[in-house]
């Protein structure tokens, strides 16, 4: 069968000149970041700024990011969406396809985007330590010679929830046994910001952020230039940690055109809501009255939250600005909100569905566990990051890189080409967004209840369709599931997890260990890559535990497990003397109850026993102190 991304890479070639756009940054922390104008804080930025600047790419380029690492723990970065065919090293997930650069230490990421057939809007982000919570994230773009849909400019609309405290203090606070319930940390704050051909856009004229970050406009202090009879494309990316939002124009249509990197038919909406690592674009035609100016709505999904606090403003505003003399016209709330249908856009580029050859069923589960954490579970396991990242087993276990088991209880071996069903049935009673590296998927079914009987709630999956949609991140709903098919045309290693960061810490999440074989006979990692594992002492060969063995996982991190509920044999056993205890005590009860007593004379045999053993005692003790 041949494969669909190789089709759609020879369906879309075209002669060009590649070439190479370097860029250079230095992971650094910046003190004193206000975005949302509340409180200062330190966060992770770029060459001394924050937030990092925007990524804008031709595909007909490679993108060569120079990392150096200053940073006092290590780091990495994930282009969220880019596929690193044959080359998952590049990846950026630390313990799956890299150590991670440690403190002082560099790395440079070939994003080979002209040999990729992708364009369209993306992201990057750290995938180390959840410090891309602490702001190492900005937007990805990446340009084609022509596109698809007709406009006139663009703009990139960010969007992101915000904490004042930083991950490491709130990772703790969330997986403590003082939070057995999960509930996860509640952002401060959410933030919409505005970029285009790589730069940000500045604040309204007049207005005076906090002066660390006074380069950008940020909420009620950024808004978007248009004007009038002009059609703008807005790609919408939502960076947050934790938050889904609701995204919407006063005044103004709005068209989908592209979904996490996949050009659509044009879709008119209403209200766009946006999980976590998703992306839109949507198609805005300007008014022709320039008489006001209008508000840009990002809501947050709070049904998300175990709580929402009373300094929390859910619902930031920015706007449209038509004339600087003009006011805004905010319409306020909308009457219900609602998710995007996305199973009922269809792609541009067509690519039909093909018949699985493998399905794996994954549960999501969220329970307080044996050490009294809560922690997140596909199939009953949580996820611990290995000893030895994955796509180092996979390169030199040789023939045995083929057995699961030496990557640890979450991973799956994946055969090249085979067609994959990844069924995920959401028991949770939250949402959650569910993100695969080095794919796009086809997502060709979905249920409202997984566990119903009902052809209405829980439909069998319809083969040949002919376009399903296509992205990298799904959101499924409480009680939900969703059948995502790929293709397995991509030798490495890869990650699926939920992208909600709280989520992917506490285990959610399983490693993809795709084509073993073929990958050990491509081109390997860069010697950078080993040497950056070596000075942080990790090994960079065996299993995932660092043996050359696909059973002996001595020393690899497991667990927490959940509590295992009925009768134990020590509870038997305490239960059986409680029961005797009582049984005797009901005994000597009605012993008494049907007449049994004593008489006066045992009863004063008894006492003076008791007298004589008691002054035996008494006598014991005084002969040993006058020893003493």
């Amino acid at each position: 069968m041949p494969s669909p991304r190789l089709a759609l890479l020879l369906s879309l070639a075209v002669p060009a000149l590649a070439a190479v756009q370097e860029i250079w940054w230095n992971l650094t922390y910046v003190d004193n970041a206000n975005p949302d104008g509340l409180f200062e804080r330190r966060v992770i930025g770029v060459n001394g700024t924050w937030p990092p600047p925007p990524m804008d790419v031709h595909t007909n380029d490679t993108l060569l990011v120079h990392v150096t690492n200053s940073l006092d723990a290590p780091s990495t970065l994930h282009h969220h969406g880019m596929f690193f065919n044959s080359t998952s090293w590049m990846d950026g997930a630390q313990g799956v396809t890299e150590c991670g650069i440690p403190p002082g230490g560099q790395f440079d990421y070939e994003v080979a985007v002209n040999a990729s057939g992708q364009w369209g809007t993306y992201w990057v982000h750290a995938h180390a330590s959840g410090q891309y919570v602490d702001g190492l994230r900005a937007p990805l773009v990446l340009h084609p010679p022509k596109e698809v849909h007709s406009y006139d400019e663009e703009f990139t609309v960010i969007l992101g929830d915000w904490y004042h405290d930083e991950h490491s203090v709130l990772i703790k606070q969330f997986i403590s046994i003082a939070n057995p319930g999960g509930a996860e940390p509640v952002p401060d704050s959410a933030l919409i910001y505005f970029a285009q051909n790589s730069s940000y856009l500045g604040p309204i004229s007049g207005t005076s952020p906090s002066p660390v970050t006074s380069a950008v406009g940020f909420n009620e202090n950024a808004t978007l230039p248009f004007e009038p009879g002009k059609t703008y494309r807005l790609r919408v990316i939502n960076t947050s940690a934790f938050s889904a939002f609701f995204f919407w124009i006063d005044g103004h249509d709005m068209r989908i055109i592209e979904v996490d990197g996949t050009d659509v038919e044009e879709y008119p909406i209403d209200l766009i809501g946006i999980t976590v690592a998703q992306r839109y674009s949507i198609l805005v035609t300007a008014r022709n009255d320039t008489s006001a100016n209008w508000a840009i709505h990002a809501n947050m999904d709070t049904d998300m939250f175990d709580t929402v606090p009373d300094t929390l403003n859910p619902n930031v505003t920015s706007s449209i600005t038509y004339s600087s003399s003009a006011s805004i016209t905010d319409l306020g709330f909308i009457d219900a909100y609602h998710d995007v249908d996305d199973v009922s856009m269809v792609p541009v580029v067509q690519i039909p569905q093909v018949p699985a050859s493998r399905t794996i069923e994954l549960e999501v589960l969220f329970d307080t566990m044996d050490d009294g954490t809560n922690r997140a579970m596909f199939n009953g396991i949580t996820y611990n990051t290995p000893l030895v990242p994955a796509v180092f087993s996979e390169l030199t276990l040789g023939n045995n890189a083929t057995v699961a088991a030496a990557y640890g209880p979450t991973s799956f071996v994946l055969d090249h080409f085979d067609v994959i069903d990844i069924v995920i049935k959401n028991g949770d009673a939250g949402k959650h967004p569910f993100h695969l590296h080095g794919h796009k998927y086809q997502i060709v079914g979905r249920s409202q209840d997984y566990t119903s009987d009902d052809p209405t709630l829980n439909p069998p999956i319809v083969e040949g369709q002919a376009n399903p949609i296509r992205r990298d991140t799904i959101q499924i709903p409480s009680m939900n599931s969703a059948t995502l098919r790929f293709v397995a045309d991509n030798p490495g290693a890869w990650f699926l997890h939920c992208h909600i960061e709280w989520h992917l810490e506490a285990g959610l999440a399983i490693q993809l260990i795709e084509a073993p074989l073929v990958a050990q006979q491509l081109t390997g990692p860069p010697q950078e890559l080993t040497d950056n594992c070596k000075a942080q002492g990790k090994a960079v060969s065996g299993n995932a535990a660092g043996i050359a063995s696909t059973t002996d996982l001595t020393g690899l991190p497991l667990g927490p497990y959940q509590q295992i509920l009925g009768w134990r044999p020590k509870g038997i056993g305490a239960m059986f003397g409680c029961v005797l205890t009582a049984v005797l005590g009901m005994a000597t009860v009605t012993w008494y109850a049907l007449g049994g007593q004593l008489t006066d004379e045992e009863v004063e045999d008894e006492v003076q026993q008791r007298i004589t053993a008691k002054e035996a005692r008494r006598k014991k003790l005084w002969a040993f102190t006058k020893r003493s």
